[in-house]
């Protein structure tokens, strides 16, 4: 699905490429919107799960705001390089508006920039910054980063998430 789409996808496709027969995957899944939030809701567990630690350490590290921000978008960014391909499922572009399973899909996407919405509004900024469109300043710079990451080329996640982070240290909390 992340390959060829979501309506390039069939579930005949999908269990070829898993070396299943399409009736045994539909032992598991029921139908492709079921695979598809399974998928979903793994790629957002895993995530979350890893910016959830991320920042457990750095509470016990005793971390200021920032740092802690910090810590979440290189977790963040760790995830997005750590599940490869299947990161481009919980982009809210891939699907579209579906009847049923956007509903879903959305409330877990919500969940998990939840935990982003809180280190934000944790931070202290110039009263004439909008947070939300900081958060999601932030994201975009973070999701783009898997498009051009090359280990080859010297690129590490933690290096990467940092050098993101300086600009917005700079600009929004005075730091250089």
């Amino acid at each position: 699905m992340a390959a060829k789409g979501y309506d390039g996808t069939s579930m005949r496709d999908i269990a070829t490429a898993v070396g299943m027969l399409p009736g045994s995957l539909y032992y598991h899944f029921d139908s492709k919107e079921s695979l598809f939030l399974a998928l979903h809701q793994r790629v957002v567990t895993v995530m979350e799960t890893r910016v959830r630690e991320a920042l457990a350490q750095a509470d016990e590290s005793g971390l200021g705001p920032w740092d802690r921000l910090e810590a979440a978008s290189t977790a963040h960014l760790e995830g997005l390089i750590e599940t490869g391909n299947l990161v481009a499922i919980v982009s809210p572009e891939f699907l579209g508006e579906r009847e049923g399973i956007s509903t879903q899909i959305r409330l877990e996407r919500r969940r998990y920039e939840q935990i982003f919405r809180e280190l934000f509004a944790a931070l202290t900024l110039p009263d004439d910054v909008d947070r939300t469109v900081l958060r999601l300043h932030l994201f975009g710079a973070l999701n783009w980063a898997p498009i051009w990451f090359d280990t080859a080329k010297g690129h590490d996640a933690r290096s990467v998430a940092r050098q993101i982070m300086a600009v917005f240290r700079t600009a929004y909390a005075g730091e250089s």
